[in-house]
């Protein structure tokens, strides 16, 4: 049986034109379930008792459709129990009329045709009382007048219009929310108990946090240089990759504030071909490398991978584009790359930084809710690490640490160990020290680990991976393990 779908609200009409409606196309489709039970399950996935304009023909449809998912047979007759006390019913001629819906053999051949234009209709209606509010709301000046916050609200109930036909919120019953539960668990059941998100294409990563979780707010953080970004690439091409494979995979927009399109795509794919990202960028590369450059670029021209380069972007401008993704081209991840370079769209944004990344953590929290998606936001660390004898990250170490660690569901550390032995080579090549350095600096090289430092489904911990850092690539690496350098 579908899940249930989202609900439209039951408002009041609204002054002005009257609401669209067509009770006859909704006695049809009702008529059509009771006398072929097989229709329900076509119809259930776009239906919901609030889509139907007369409150009766909502519960009929609500109590058709409990009783079926119970594997009953839904008849006039087992129906009849369910609403002879019901004083709308009574005022039509009580549980006869029942009867009388499913008196025409002839509703079997619209049902299809009358339950799209229920739903339609209900759209219609949910966009006519989103008019109205937005009329009163930009009408109203007896507060604070704020157009583009008005805006961004009016765009975010049009939104949930066009995706869902929701405009009322989130509340639903236990029993929804407890199948959706059960669902993930059977996802993560059937991927040999790792994965229940979407793949971050890392097998160490994916054991630790089930992947990516749908409405996650996931912070990926560290100091320049450890790979924050080629970190966020991976991730978000393994996504894109196995976007046709089920729920382990989805297309991804990849919001890059600090690098061009281009020179993600390098990245992508050098670490595709296998080239070194630096030769491909100065144009030092062999013809083999440019053979293995084509066909990378050639594998990967339909990836589901959407890059905005825009700089600058307002947190409500990202929302907007990301809405806009969502509806367009199915998007189900979004990558933001990275969260300082955002602006706060208040008045004065910039003269309180902290309240304005507030905002800003809020916002993504918000959009990873309203699209149902994990949103991967990359974040830079104070430099207060620079300081310690002990490089590795702590949660302290987030710039405007309170609010992201707050919002944050899940705080991911990328650490190079490697990247700060390197600033510690001695200048004399022929001391013992420099043969300890260069003995560590052999262990070290291409050793790297995230950190889970926060996670509120699980245990925190070390993921332990390797970093090809002439390909800008993360792979996994198993305990105990070292490089392979033959």
């Amino acid at each position: 049986m579908a899940t249930n779908p989202v609900r439209l609200p039951r408002a009041e009409p609204p002054s002005g034109p009257s609401l669209p409606f067509n009770i006859d196309a909704e006695r049809t489709l009702l008529g059509a379930l009771l006398i072929d039970n097989r229709l329900i399950d076509e119809v259930a996935h776009m239906l919901d008792e609030a889509h139907f304009h007369e409150p009766l023909h909502g519960r009929i449809f609500a109590r058709i459709r409990s009783l079926a998912e119970q594997n009953h047979v839904v008849t006039p007759v087992t129906l009849r129990p369910l609403f002879e006390a019901d004083p709308a019913m009574a005022e039509l001629g009580g549980p006869a009329y029942l009867l009388d819906l499913a008196a025409d053999p002839g509703a079997l051949i619209a049902a299809r045709d009358c339950a799209r234009q229920v739903y339609d209709l209900a759209l219609l209606r949910a966009l006519v009382r989103v008019g109205a509010d937005l009329v009163a709301s930009a009408s109203d000046t007896s507060e604070e007048i704020a157009p583009l916050e008005r805006i961004a609200a009016a765009e975010e109930a049009l939104y949930r219009v066009a995706e869902t036909g929701d405009t009322s919120g989130g509340a639903q019953p236990f029993a929804s929310a407890a199948r959706k539960a059960l669902a993930m668990a059977e996802r993560a059941r059937r991927s040999g108990g790792h994965l229940s998100g979407l793949t971050t294409g890392l097998s160490g990563l994916n054991e630790r946090l089930g992947g990516l979780q749908k409405s996650d707010l996931v912070i990926l953080a560290g100091r320049p240089g450890m790979g924050k970004t080629a970190l966020a690439t991976n991730i978000a091409y393994a996504c894109a990759s196995r976007a046709g494979e089920g729920d382990i995979g989805a297309p991804v927009a990849f919001f890059s504030l600090e690098m061009s399109a281009d020179q993600l795509a390098t990245r992508i794919l050098a670490q595709r071909a296998e080239v070194s990202s630096e030769a491909l960028r100065t144009g030092r590369i062999s013809q083999a490398d440019f053979n293995a450059i084509a066909r990378a670029a050639e594998e990967l021209c339909d990836l589901p991978l959407i890059i905005d380069d825009t700089p600058a972007l307002t947190i409500a401008a990202l929302r907007t584009r990301a809405r806009r993704l969502r509806r367009q081209k199915r998007i189900g991840l979004v990558v933001v790359d990275y969260l300082q370079l955002l602006r706060g769209t208040a008045r004065n944004a910039g003269e309180n930084r902290v309240n304005e990344l507030s905002e800003i953590t809020r916002g993504l929290k918000t959009l990873a809710k309203e699209l149902d998606v994990p949103v991967l936001a990359l974040s830079q660390l104070s430099r207060a690490v620079e300081s310690r004898d002990d490089k590795r990250p702590q949660l302290s170490d987030l710039r405007e640490s309170g609010t992201i660690e707050q919002d944050a569901d899940i705080v991911l550390f990328v650490f190079r160990e490697e990247y700060y032995h390197a600033m510690r080579r001695p200048s004399d090549e022929g001391s013992a020290e420099f043969q300890a350095w260069q003995e560590k600096e052999y262990r070290l090289r291409g050793l790297a680990d995230v950190t889970v430092a926060k996670q509120r489904h699980g245990a925190t911990g070390r993921v332990n991976l390797y970093f090809a850092a002439e390909y800008t690539r993360f792979t996994d690496r198993a305990e105990g393990d070292a490089p392979d350098f033959g």
